[in-house]
């Protein structure tokens, strides 16, 4: 199983509307994961140029990886993210609405099979130095083999994209305890990406994210919603009521969900109001 934790908001969005949220991780607290693997990046690939490349084409190197990196809102990604940790904590306190949220333990095969195309399903690797990342490589070899370095600025950007794809599955080793997943969408790689984007107004700010229709992408692999969810967890904080979340739950239509309900076992304690 994995386990995603949320509020009972985006519960209901999940389980009513059969739509699950990929937020942009730019304003998730993985950002600084996020531009911690682009800023190594880059890094890597001057300071390993610096001891055998021209000083023109060193420049134009740099260049290219500040004006790319000044533009990262470009080239955000958009997830959900899952945990192979059930009733933990740390993941209740970070992501479960300090506690008083709710655990959706999905079935990992399922989401696996899910996915595909412009969406994919990736684990989160924990790396602090970059430096013998393969990209790194990537870059340094494409780098020297060009001449002048214009020649190089689409095969460039290729990597480029990459290197934002895999920014999303980063995060920092001290986050490794977290053991997480995700669903990954990167509009910017593809013309074909075909979900259209929705905007959540809070009070406070608008966020953009790329709605999921499970139902349909559930539909497409003979499934139901039902299938992919193998157990809804209380939070140990939460005030809700067991016997009104299962009416909740007829009357969407997953009455099959009403028995997989459990009370957290965890023993955190209420927030103080």
């Amino acid at each position: 199983m994995l386990y995603h934790y949320t509020d009972f908001s985006a519960f209901d969005g999940i389980i009513r509307c059969g739509e699950l949220r990929l937020n942009n991780i730019l304003n998730m607290n993985d950002a600084a994961e996020m531009r911690l693997f682009m800023n190594g990046i880059c890094n890597a690939v001057i300071e390993r140029l610096r001891s055998d490349t021209d000083a023109d084409k060193l420049s134009a190197a740099q260049d290219f990886f500040r004006r790319e990196m000044e533009h990262e809102f470009s080239y955000s990604a958009y997830a959900a993210c899952f945990s192979l940790h059930r009733d933990d904590a740390s993941q209740w306190e970070r992501y479960g609405h300090l506690g008083q949220g709710v655990c959706i333990a999905f079935h990992k095969d399922l989401l696996q099979e899910i996915a595909g195309g412009v969406i994919s399903f990736q684990e989160v690797y924990y790396q602090e130095d970059m430096r013998g990342h393969r990209l790194v490589n990537q870059f340094c070899r494409l780098i020297r083999s060009s001449d002048p370095f214009e020649n190089c600025l689409a095969q460039m950007q290729d990597l480029m994209n990459e290197a934002w794809i895999n920014s999303a599955a980063f995060k920092h080793p001290s986050f490794a305890s977290e053991r997480e997943f995700r669903l990954v969408a990167s509009p910017f790689i593809s013309n074909a990406f075909v979900v259209e984007p929705k905007y959540h107004v809070a009070q406070e700010r608008i966020k953009k994210y790329y709605p999921l229709d499970l139902n349909r992408m559930c539909g497409r692999l003979n499934m139901h919603l039902s299938d992919l969810v193998g157990e809804i967890i209380i939070g140990p904080a939460s005030s809700q009521s067991l016997p009104i979340l299962q009416d909740y739950l007829e009357d969407c239509g997953l009455s099959i969900l009403k028995n997989k309900i459990v009370m957290s076992q965890c023993p955190l304690r209420k927030p103080r109001s």
